[in-house]
């Protein structure tokens, strides 16, 4: 998840970009990056530089290293990496790399990931586009290019990291069980420009290929279809709970009632009953990659 490795262009006169910045009503991560700059700040100071004199050192402007320490901008690993060296702080802070990388993503991606991480089971489906978990890295980032209004440079390659490392739940052991409902439009559907689109079929077949993940087509000819009020989700846990979300209801928002849990499932049931079955649906998406 090819950026200017701060967020800023390099030297005094550095312009800071939007997208690191620390969102104010994420209370968590605001503290998480407030402790980072203090650690870094302790160290300049302990090495007896000044803020522009590191800054210089490390190819940045003085700005950026006072917004670093103010807990106001987001490090990024390279830039942890640097600070390191130039202050000598051993690996230290270096160290401190993993209490920043999740805060990078914003707080609502941030907590759909912890779900994901612990879920046991997981059923989706996708009426506009491809489900997250299965796009392309190339994919997701022209998703987030075309949006409107639009996004920050820095803000599309935070959201693309954001949802690539969320794909690690493929790798998991033991091995969560994934079961995906894609409409037929969202196959067919250009997005990204052809070469885009091609790779992005060839990695569903690729992930198809799993033990622990099915991938469904619902055809645009159906004559019944339990899915038209939008996507929807389910995730379940090992401690029998679960969480499930469906678009337009329960005002979109995850829901963890046994009463609005049992709708969405009922759907999501009927769903997949309705749709071609995971080898109906390989062949249906190799049909579609032919014709391209």
């Amino acid at each position: 998840m090819s950026m200017v490795d701060d967020g800023t262009e390099r030297g005094n006169e550095a312009v800071d970009e939007p997208g690191w910045e620390v969102d104010p009503d994420d209370e968590s991560g605001a503290a998480v990056v407030a402790a980072v700059g203090r650690q870094i700040k302790a160290w300049r100071e302990a090495a007896g530089l000044r803020a522009g004199e590191l800054g210089s050192m490390l190819g940045y402007g003085e700005d950026l290293i006072y917004k670093v320490e103010g807990g106001s901008r987001i490090p990024r690993p390279e830039f942890m990496d640097a600070v390191d060296v130039a202050v000598g702080a051993g690996g230290k802070l270096a160290a401190m790399k993993p209490d920043i990388a999740e805060v990078r993503y914003p707080r609502k991606i941030r907590e759909l990931a912890k779900l994901e991480a612990a879920a046991v089971e997981l059923s989706a489906y996708g009426s506009h586009n491809i489900h997250g978990l299965l796009q392309t890295e190339e994919y997701a980032r022209a998703l987030f290019g075309m949006r409107r209004p639009s996004f920050s440079h820095d803000d599309v390659e935070r959201l693309v990291a954001a949802r690539v490392a969320r794909q690690s739940i493929f790798s998991r052991s033991p091995a969560p069980e994934l079961s995906f409902v894609q409409e037929e439009v969202t196959l067919r559907r250009h997005l990204g420009g052809r070469m885009v689109w091609r790779r992005q079929l060839e990695h569903l077949l690729e992930v198809s290929e799993l033990r622990h993940v099915e991938i469904q087509v619902m055809p645009t000819s159906r004559d019944e279809h339990a899915g038209m009020g939008g996507e929807m989700q389910v995730l379940k846990f090992k401690d029998g709970s679960a969480v499930g979300r469906s678009e337009g209801d329960f005002g979109s928002r995850p829901v963890s009632d046994p009463k609005h849990l049992r709708i969405i499932e009922l759907r999501c049931g009927i769903i997949r009953a309705q749709a071609l079955n995971p080898r109906e649906s390989r062949a249906f998406i190799e049909q579609v990659l032919g014709e391209t």
